[in-house]
């Protein structure tokens, strides 16, 4: 069985051992067909079907620098190919998000405990979106302490609320309609220990959301959605001039890899990479020359509005040909167009 791999390129024999044994256990291989995932649901844990299969689940050999402590788990499509992580230390794993789907969620911690032969003891959230703590019941019900700042903690039920009215219907009974929260760890940079390691979580202020946690180990930097590498940016805010701020918080760690919420990790690159995104966006609105007029009434655009909302959408494409979901730019762009709209108004 062929294993697809983004930025890895080929597992000690040990791990592809193991991870086999994970892929036979849970009854569904990594290139099995939609229709495939669905009639091996019933096995799984959860007792739901999965969209698809996930696309990774390794350990970085290669690509790290030979640091086999770190790994990678991937959801399918469906799942928005979200990447979550776990760091293994001397006697058990610490969990990096959640997953956005909770069929993704057992399966993702199944897999790294099955690759390492080690427990799950705590699992931090990144920031408030799914697609980081959807998988939280699933993961406490298993003993795993989640945990995120009180920052992002806060955000969560107004979050979940709306997004529920999205993407419950769609996903059912893979997604959850009730809320559950993970624990706060407080509301300032702290060093968090479990399984033999500690990690450093840095609380910093609005990006793709209105809080975040960075988790830092041994050179290693989680990012979550404040980098997507090959994929368009979540800019529904519309906080490009403070997400800058925070990819330069994140640059003076000097982290010597980074691990990004979607795309292939790589090494610190990847923080200019998005900040380029970034200002690429913020250039093609302002080139248009956003007024407040265009902003009508609950915040949508008139005409001149999305007209020029839709030329900037064709440039990002064309800039950026092969990035993944450019579905996000339907809200991202009119966002960053409604905050130089505002901004100009005020000058």
């Amino acid at each position: 069985m062929r294993i697809p791999c983004e930025s890895h390129r080929r597992w000690t024999t040990l791990r592809r051992l193991l991870l086999c044994a994970a892929l036979a256990s849970l009854g569904a291989g990594v290139e099995s067909a939609h229709a495939q995932a669905q009639a091996a649901a019933p096995a799984r844990p959860l007792g739901r079907q999965l969209p698809a299969a996930a696309q990774v689940v390794l350990a970085h050999e290669d690509s790290f620098a030979g640091d086999r402590r770190v790994g990678t788990y991937v959801s399918s499509s469906s799942g928005f190919s979200t990447a979550s992580y776990w760091i293994e230390g001397p006697t058990g794993l610490i969990l990096i998000d959640t997953q956005f789907l909770l069929s993704a969620a057992e399966e993702a911690v199944s897999w790294a405990e099955q690759a390492t032969g080690k427990k799950a003891e705590l699992a931090i959230v990144l920031h408030a979106n799914p697609d980081k703590f959807n998988g939280t019941a699933i993961l406490k019900k298993r003993g795993i302490r989640v945990v995120t700042s009180a920052q992002v903690r806060a955000l969560m039920p107004a979050i979940h609320e709306q997004r529920v009215r999205s993407f419950y219907e769609r996903y059912k009974p893979d997604y959850p309609k009730e809320l559950t929260l993970p624990d706060s760890f407080g509301d300032k940079t702290t060093e968090l220990s479990a399984g033999g390691v500690t990690v450093k979580a840095h609380v910093l202020g609005p990006g793709c959301s209105d809080a975040h946690v960075a988790v830092e180990f041994d050179g290693h930097l989680f990012a979550g959605d404040l980098v997507a590498a090959g994929s368009h940016s979540w800019l529904e805010l519309g906080h490009t001039d403070q997400w800058l701020q925070r990819i330069d918080e994140l640059w003076a760690l000097s982290p010597r890899f980074v691990h990004p919420g979607r795309g292939p990790s790589g090494d610190r690159r990847l923080l200019r990479q998005q900040e380029e995104y970034l200002k690429n966006v913020i250039a093609l609105v302002a080139a248009e020359h956003p007024r407040a007029r265009s902003v009508l009434a609950g915040e949508k655009l008139d005409a001149a509005g999305e007209a020029a909302v839709e030329r900037i959408k064709n440039r990002l494409g064309e800039r950026y040909f092969g990035y993944r979901f450019d579905v996000f730019l339907d809200i991202g762009v009119p966002a960053e167009f409604r905050r130089q709209a505002l901004a100009a108004a005020k000058r």
